[in-house]
């Protein structure tokens, strides 16, 4: 029986290292990141470069959040027209546009804020961050962060082999600007309206099922913890949706997915069906009424959406998208450490 044991986990390996030799839906993002972080790197004077440039295993890595706070890495602020569309020329190889929309207007919201609020530097367009942690490289593991108020977007990359891209968080407040230039602005609408779809297709019994509660939590509940488990299964299984039904649940979920450029979101959604669409559960909390606070959560076996609108009377939507063991690529360094070891090609780095 022992040897046995011994044959299937070796199988089993070498079945893991054969996967590996296949290439990823995310590879060639991953190889189109490190030429464009290599342009940013290059682009950069010191000390703006040096600022930029983290090693891999710094703590720093795994402490994101979405306040307006200090941050390392360099930002905005230290940056001259050229290294700002450095930045941007990275982003755009990582998100669709769409998504690099969004990242503009949630930026430009700090400039709608600071009218609103009066509240001076705090709200500030320029206080938003790169962040370089290793060398990027087509072998070694690397990775990179851009954030600020109500951004954070980590990527974690296993050379040009492929990358993950969680957690991510998107917030906007206002999330309707109601006076000014921008009047009318809804940065994260779809996060809202394809949710109320799906809340509107329900039967009334479905209904009650997935509204698990009167009142949010005013937040989400993982807020930007390091790393997650699964939450109280609460809500209305997809098991229990008809065609049309999950088909919106689906499409709730792309709004998420499809931030990203294609071969990240092909990715996501693949790691969505992996944990099987009929265990995801679609759960709401708070009034179903517009303009008043509300919650929602999609929640797989493998990954979770957070989605919370309670704050500034239901204006203001913190959104973020984890995953429950592959955040900062852990699955992905793990499965690249036994690639490279494998080949007998080490990389360099510790994993976590």
């Amino acid at each position: 029986m022992r040897v046995l044991f011994f044959v299937v986990v070796l199988m089993s390996l070498a079945f893991e290292v054969m996967a590996l030799d296949q290439p990823h839906a995310s590879a060639g993002a991953a190889a189109r990141m490190r030429a464009a972080a290599e342009h940013v790197l290059a682009t950069l004077p010191e000390p703006a470069r040096s600022k930029a440039l983290r090693p891999f295993d710094d703590r720093d890595r795994y402490d994101w959040h979405y306040i307006p706070r200090e941050r390392k890495g360099v930002s905005f602020k230290d940056l001259d027209a050229n290294g700002r569309a450095a930045v941007h020329a990275l982003l755009k190889q990582a998100l669709s546009a769409a998504g690099h929309a969004k990242v503009v207007n949630i930026i430009e919201l700090e400039l709608v804020l600071r009218e609103l609020e009066a509240s001076g530097p705090i709200r500030d367009p320029e206080r938003y961050h790169l962040t370089i942690y290793g060398t990027p490289d087509p072998k070694a593991a690397w990775g990179w962060r851009f954030e600020g108020h109500h951004l954070s977007l980590n990527f974690t990359l296993a050379g040009d082999r492929l990358a993950v891209d969680t957690p991510s968080f998107f917030g906007a407040n206002p999330a309707t600007v109601r006076q000014g230039p921008k009047k009318g602005l809804r940065v994260l609408a779809d996060e809202e309206d394809e949710a109320r779809k799906l809340l509107a297709l329900l039967t009334p019994e479905q209904r009650a099922t997935a509204v698990f509660s009167p009142k949010t939590y005013g937040e989400i509940v993982t807020g930007a913890a390091e790393q997650v488990t699964p939450l109280d299964p609460v809500g209305v299984a997809a098991a229990q949706l008809d065609d049309k039904q999950r088909a919106q649940l689906i499409r709730l979920i792309a709004v998420y997915a499809d931030n990203f450029e294609p071969g990240l979101t092909a990715a996501r959604m693949t790691r969505v069906r992996e944990g099987g669409i009929e265990n995801i559960r679609f759960g709401w909390a708070g009034s179903t009424e517009r303009g008043h606070p509300h919650y929602y959560r999609v929640q797989g076996p493998l990954f979770l959406i957070e989605y919370d609108s309670t704050q500034n009377d239901g204006n203001h939507i913190h959104s973020v998208w984890r995953d429950y063991t592959g955040d900062f690529g852990r699955d992905l360094l793990r499965d690249h450490y036994l690639a490279t070891r494998s080949t007998g090609t080490p990389d360099g780095h510790r994993h976590p």
